[in-house]
Order: C-alpha cells, then structure tokens, then sequence
C-alpha cells in the first residue's frame, strides 16, 4: 500500500451526491441508450448494405461491442476509482462519453465510405463503453460512502433512476425524429439526437466537478490504506465476490431485451415504431418513481429479497408483455410494460447499486463493483444479437424472448442467494471479513 496527501474535508452531502449521480447517469446513459434506438431503428438503413434481418443483427452487434470494452475500462477506471479518487474518474467519463457520442452524429454512412462507415461506428461505441465502464459504478460507489446509514440503498437508487431518466430523454429524443421523411430521417435527422448530447454534458459537468470527494476515500487516504495495484488486493481477497457480481450483473439483460429487442419485436408485430419507443419513455418514467421506493424498501427488509423479487417478476410477465404487442388493444401493452419494467426489472434495477458496492471494502470497492459489472453486462450487451439471430424477432420471437429472459432470471437468483445480507452492516465495516 501507498500513502497519499489527506483529502481537506470528510463532509458527507448525500443530497449533493445522489443529484449529482442521478444527473450524471442520465447524461452518460442518454448517450449510450440514443445508440441503442439508433441501432433498432436506423443504422441498419445507413450503415450497411442491405436493410435485412442480417443488416439488424450487425447492427445490434455494434450495440454490444460497448460491452467488450467496459471489462477494459472497467479495469483501468477502477484503478485509478481506487488509487486517485472517485470524482476526478467521473469527471473524465463524462467528458468521454459526451466526445463519443457527439462524434457519432458527425459519421459518414454506408453509402459514402463503404464498409469504413461501420468501423468507425463501432470505433466510437467502443469509446461509449469504456465512458460507461467507470460512470454507474463510481456514481454508486461515490453515493454509498455519502450517504446515512440504514439509508444506502435509497440513496444509490438515485445513480440507477438516471439511468432511467437517460433511456426516458433517449426515446423522447427520436420519437419526433422517426416521424420525419425517411430522406431527411437518413440524412441528417438522425444525426441531431447526438448532438444535442453536448449540450447536457455541459451541465453535468459542472455539478459532478463541484462535488467533494467521497469521505469514505478520504479516510482511506488519511490512513494510508490506499492500495497500490487495487486490483491484486482485489483478486486476493474478494475474488468471490466479484465472480458474484459478474453472474447477478447479468441481469441487466433484461432491460437491454426490453429497451432494444423489444422495440424490433413490436415493430414486426404490427405496432408504429413510435408507439414501440412511447411503451419504453412509459415504463422508464414511472421507474423514476418506483425505484427509490424499491430502495426505500431493501433500507428496510433487505437487499436479497427485494432483488430476487425484481429478477422474478421480469421473466414471469415477460411472455405477457410480448404477446400483447400483436394484440389490439394497445393500453394493454402499456399497462404490462409499465408491470415488467417499472414493478419488476425496476426493483433489481435500484437495488444492485447498494447489493454490489456493499460486497466489498473501500480499498478495492470502485474496481470490484466496476470489473464484475461490465463483466456480467457483456450478456446484456449482446443479448438483442444473440436473441434476434436465435429468431427473436420473428413470428414466435416472444417464446425465445420469454424463455432467454427466464434463464437470466433463474441464473441470478440463485447466485443473489448466495449473497451475505448487508442491509444493517455499518459502511466502515462493510465488505470486511
């Protein structure tokens, strides 16, 4: 270990620090989620030869290269999470991701440089996944050591209900984008939803800068508990851990089949592709509301129960949901869309953040939750691939849907059984054995 210069301060502002979490999640994963529309919708028109099923199972394949690289960054940002502190890695995640997706919206297509239109693409989206690599896990991590005690996972919910809140300003984004002349659409249309992420990173640029450094850290510093290589302590002392996190992290499967298949299954199934994108601005926006409830509640009964409930719920509505959607009754698709999502897949969603962080002790915390995350999310990263490949999108594309999203569901159950409650453990003590 290695000692650093004290931090001036070990104030905790866990009002600051979960609005500052809540408003950089949302920008970050504003960026990342207009790719994953763009993806189901556009890019099979523009980047690639021939608009076919081949053409959205390429494109769907950009959409998981993001998730290749974050094991990367994971490694990398959660060194320095570790070793410099938490804010200063924020800070140039955001910094990142706002570069990368502007980029994007400056890309040639198809049609104007052949097959290096879709090299670049997938050039820029590795960038977005090394950006997003470092963002939920030190927002969370940065919360956790903010906030009160007996009230960590209400107030790490807020760093997820961003991310909600990105997927809601995504799809709001290309709702009235999809309605214009496919000539304008494919020109310059779809370009203006990553351009505007600039102006959003800008805001949230400054309130992450402002935002003092996690007393937790601090204290580590002070003390001299820094480790040098965070991620040999990490493998020596909370491998398990971080194998753990990896099987639950993959969860997240359920919100990419849900945000990005989905979209494509509707779409085949007879609903306009606006109504596709106004079911997932829906069940995001009272995510919003649920989630810090879900929270609330883990602070209370724990963070087992309340996670394995989220898991559960998805899969057994999922079938329900995608039947629907070549239905007529268009309310009934919202009102089961808002019960997969918002009351199911939202309660796994607002508690991983505390569930995760809260496995391991403040020397290796950012590095662990961030490698076992971006570890799990390679499933959710290229499940819209794997599954549209598999049929998924097809006449009964809901079945493989339905039955993928119950093995995620089984899977990680019982990997959240094997979990230590630590709903009542101080934070001082927290991932120490």
């Amino acid at each position: 270990m290695t000692t650093v210069a004290p931090a001036p301060t070990r104030t905790r502002t866990p009002v600051r620090a979960a609005f500052a979490g809540f408003l950089g999640s949302a920008v970050e994963y504003y960026d990342f989620f207009i790719f994953g529309s763009a993806a189901a919708l556009i890019f099979p028109h523009i980047f690639f030869p021939d608009a076919d099923t081949t053409a959205r199972v390429m494109s769907f394949a950009t959409f998981g290269f993001a998730y290749v690289a974050r094991p990367v960054g994971a490694v990398i940002l959660g060194h320095f999470g570790d070793k410099i502190g938490r804010r200063k890695v924020l800070v140039f995640t955001l910094a990142l991701m706002g570069f990368s997706t502007f980029a994007i919206g400056c890309l040639p297509t198809f049609d104007t440089v052949g097959w290096l239109a879709p090299v670049l693409l997938v050039f820029c989206r590795l960038l977005q996944g090394l950006s997003a690599a470092g963002e939920q896990a030190g927002a969370s991590s940065m919360t956790l050591e903010h906030a009160p005690e007996g009230r960590r996972a209400f107030f790490t919910s807020w760093t997820l209900t961003g991310t909600q809140g990105g997927q809601v300003l995504a799809a709001i984004a290309f709702i009235p984008i999809m309605s214009l002349p496919e000539d304008v659409l494919y020109s310059v249309g779809w370009r203006i939803p990553f351009w505007l992420s600039a102006v959003v990173v800008v805001v949230a640029f400054v309130v992450r800068k402002s935002l003092p450094e996690s007393p937790e850290f601090v204290s580590a510093a002070e003390g001299g508990e820094i480790e040098k290589l965070p991620l040999v302590g990490l493998l020596r002392t909370n491998w398990r851990d971080v194998l753990r996190v990896v099987v639950l992290a993959m969860i997240a499967a359920v919100s990419t089949v849900f945000g990005n298949l989905a979209i494509a299954y509707g779409t085949d199934a007879g609903l306009d592709a606006s109504v596709t994108l106004w079911l997932v601005v829906v069940a995001n926006i009272v995510a919003l509301v649920t989630q810090p409830l879900f929270g609330m509640l883990a602070d209370r009964i724990g963070r087992k129960p309340v996670f394995i409930y989220g898991a559960l719920v998805s899969a057994v509505l999922m079938p329900f949901y995608l039947q629907s959607m070549s239905g007529s009754e268009v309310w009934v698709t919202f009102l089961l869309a808002v019960a997969v999502f918002s009351f199911g897949y939202a309660a796994a969603n607002a508690v991983w953040p505390s569930f995760y962080n809260e496995m391991f002790p403040r020397e290796v915390r950012f590095s662990g939750v961030a490698i076992g995350t971006q570890l799990g999310f390679l499933m959710a990263g290229f499940a819209p691939s794997i599954v549209t490949a598999m049929g998924g999108t097809g006449p009964d594309g809901w079945v493989v849907i339905s039955v993928f999203t119950a093995v995620i569901a089984v899977v990680v159950t019982l990997a959240a059984l094997t979990a230590r409650e630590t709903a009542k453990t101080p934070t001082a003590e927290l991932g120490r054995r």
